[in-house]
């Protein structure tokens, strides 16, 4: 099937892919914007209608604050100096920044894969919804998402904090690449 001929919305899904912070300038969504992509990340398959995640957005006044919670996660890591510098900037990365927060709860019905399953489907329609609504956005992570400091700043009891989504229009044309191949990744069981 040609390209064009695509439903507008598989063609979204199929030009999406992440586009680093420094390519994002403002503005990012705005509040209404932001709900939708949230509401798409509700649409997400869901067993057992548990809503393990949930996201808390760092506002631009609270960045400094931030940068303070990576600085210490760089400075116990025993980074350089310059990679302490390096932590503090990630703070301040895109117009719109949010946490992933995830709480895995033990119940019989839904193991905790099915759980994780259900996240990661809510990243990827939040990921996509903002896409939809002509943003960039990439999802960072890293060892930092475990450190104390910041798993206190944004978790409650028995939550983890898995990675922040940094939002922001972007500075450049998404480049273009060629066509994923789906032949490996679909198969015919052989039972």
């Amino acid at each position: 099937m040609h390209p064009d001929a695509l439903p507008p919305a598989l063609q979204a899904l199929l030009s999406r892919h992440s586009l680093g912070p420094r390519w994002m300038v403002a503005p990012g969504p705005d509040a209404v914007e932001l709900q939708l992509a949230v509401q798409a990340a509700l649409r997400g398959p869901n067993h057992g209608r548990l809503q393990p995640w949930r996201l808390v957005q760092i506002s631009t006044a609270q960045r400094p604050a931030l940068a303070d919670l990576f600085e210490q996660f760089a400075r116990e890591d025993g980074k350089s100096e310059e990679d302490v510098a390096a932590e503090r900037e990630r703070a301040f990365n895109g117009p719109v920044l949010v946490a992933w927060v995830v709480r895995i709860a033990a119940v019989d019905k839904v193991p905790s894969h099915e759980q994780w399953i259900c996240v990661g489907a809510a990243m990827g329609n939040f990921m996509n919804a903002v896409h939809a609504l002509g943003y960039g956005a990439k999802i960072l992570s890293g060892r930092k998402c475990q450190h104390p400091s910041l798993v206190r700043a944004f978790c409650e009891e028995g939550e983890q904090l898995v990675g922040f989504t940094c939002i922001g229009t972007p500075t450049r044309a998404l480049e273009a690449r060629e066509p994923d191949d789906a032949g490996p990744r679909l198969s015919d069981w052989a039972g």
